[in-house]
């Protein structure tokens, strides 16, 4: 490569020098003065090429310095690596050797063991199998009376703490839960603006009543109350269409067979939407999703019904945060005990329409709509005639009875309340040996008083299981009643 470059330089400085001559012997014609020129030019061109060889000499020389240093590293770490590889040869040499002496040593503790149990089984006549079996017979028989003892005492602290456990889940959850529960009835009368708007509402020979009853399926009577329109019908939903149209017809004033038609259609639309509206507020209320439009619409009739005076619809809203406070607190599924507690009623909207009981019905109504097994049952399961065998279940029957039996909450007429208390005492009175019995504290208690010398202690017991049963298998009442059965002996003497 050195002789390239040499040839080169020479090449290029002898092109020069000979273009130089040639100028300067065409500018002068003197031909001495050439040859010194190419001369001069000659011994430049040389010093320049030995100049060029002594620097790519240098160069080599340093290059196979740094060449000999690289091999020197190499064959450094090359003895470095034979080395490590046969220290890590030794190393697993050794713990071969020691693994060996391991499992050497594991193989004579185990023939040790085989003898030593060889020999116990030999001196105690019995083999493994048999020595285990025996020893717990003997310790279940030592202790078993000590275990009968503490499960007994387990089971009554048990039921001591589930009381008072459940008494105070429920108490939190009532005042957690603060809401109105006055009662409520349904509207059904319409109060009108003067006494001729009865007769506009009569019309010529009866025809507007007539039409609107046609349109609503309702009984309009005008002549029962002084000023007041009376509705009449057990779909309340039909009577709240009523309501409205005839609330309407009355603003407006006009008053014929095609008006009639045409408002209350437009009312029948309006309550649908309300009926919706209804049914969606009250699961928003309660935070549930996933429930179904036509179940959401049958929960919205609710808000028209009422049971005992109580709103329905208000009554399962109210059920549905206490039950979701206790299933917190005793590990149910607050969901399914929420959609179950909402939806527990929808049955009574549709009870005139299907026969059957509304617990029955709801249920059958959320089955047929796809929703789960475990809410349904626990709608089915709120009454005692289906037997509630999952806690979410046993939670929408407690909280019904809560709901239900909460003061002012629900409302009878006097007539009623007063047959409520005669059937009470005579359901007591018709059982031997009973001298007086009341129905007191409205309706939830009855006090029995008992003739001593006919009814002993356990009978006493006895009568009060036998009239509670009879209160249930005969009368229909919201939440407990309590059965007292008192048994005296009264001593009296007088001193003179």
């Amino acid at each position: 490569m050195v002789e390239i470059i040499i040839a080169a330089v020479i090449g290029i400085f002898g092109g020069a020098g000979g273009a130089v001559v040639y100028n300067r012997y065409k500018g002068t014609s003197g031909k001495t003065k050439a040859e010194k020129e190419i001369a001069s030019a000659k011994t430049k061109a040389s010093d320049i090429v030995l100049k060029a060889k002594d620097e790519a000499l240098k160069l080599e020389n340093e290059r196979r310095g740094e060449w000999k240093k690289t091999e020197g590293r190499l064959a450094d770490r090359e003895a470095s690596l034979d080395r490590k590889l046969d220290e890590l040869d030794k190393r697993a040499e050794k713990l071969r050797a020691q693994e060996d002496e391991v499992e050497a040593l594991k193989n004579e503790i185990r023939d040790i063991r085989t003898r030593q149990q060889e020999k116990l089984e030999k001196i105690a006549g019995l083999k493994k199998k048999d020595a285990a079996e025996k020893l717990m017979q003997m310790t279940e028989r030592d202790i078993k009376n000590d275990l009968t003892g503490l499960v007994a005492k387990l089971q009554r602290e048990a039921a001591d703490d589930a009381e008072e456990r459940a008494q105070e889940i429920l108490v939190t959850a009532m005042e957690r839960m603060s809401s109105e529960v006055t009662a409520e009835r349904t509207v059904t009368a319409v109060k009108l603006l003067d006494d001729e708007m009865k007769g506009r509402i009569i019309g010529k020979e009866g025809r507007n009543i007539q039409a609107m009853q046609r349109a609503t399926g309702v009984d309009f009577l005008v002549d029962d109350t002084p000023g007041m329109v009376v509705l009449s019908s057990f779909d309340p939903i039909r009577r709240q269409v009523a309501r409205m149209g005839l609330e309407m017809l009355m603003k407006d004033g006009r008053i014929h067979p095609g008006r009639i038609e045409e408002v209350f259609a437009k009312a029948e639309k309006q309550i649908e939407k309300e009926v919706v509206r209804a049914g969606e507020d009250a699961a928003r209320e309660v935070g549930v999703v996933g429930v179904p439009k036509e179940m959401l619409r049958l929960l919205g009739e609710l808000k028209y019904r009422t049971s005992y005076g109580q709103n329905v619809l208000m009554h399962s809203t109210e059920m549905a945060h206490i039950a979701g406070m206790i299933a917190e607190e005793v590990g149910a599924d607050v969901r399914t005990v929420k959609i179950a507690t909402l939806l527990h009623d929808v049955g009574k909207a549709v009870t005139h329409k299907i026969e059957g009981k509304h617990h029955h019905i709801g249920a059958e109504l959320a089955r047929k709509h796809g929703i789960s097994d475990a809410i349904v049952h626990a709608i089915e399961a709120h009454h005692d005639d289906i037997e509630a065998t999952t806690p979410e279940a046993l939670v929408v029957r407690v909280v019904d009875a809560v709901s239900a039996a909460r003061p002012g909450a629900r409302n009878i007429s006097a007539e009623n309340f007063a047959e409520r208390m005669r059937d009470l005492e005579n359901i007591a009175v018709s059982f031997n040996g009973i001298d007086k019995a009341y129905a007191i504290s409205a309706g939830r208690e009855v006090r029995v008083i008992v003739n001593n010398k006919s009814v002993d202690d356990l009978s006493a017991i006895k009568l009060a299981r036998d009239i509670a049963n009879k209160i249930e298998s005969t009368m229909q009442y919201p939440g407990t009643i309590k059965v007292n059965v008192i048994r005296e002996t009264r001593a009296i003497e007088f001193a003179k």
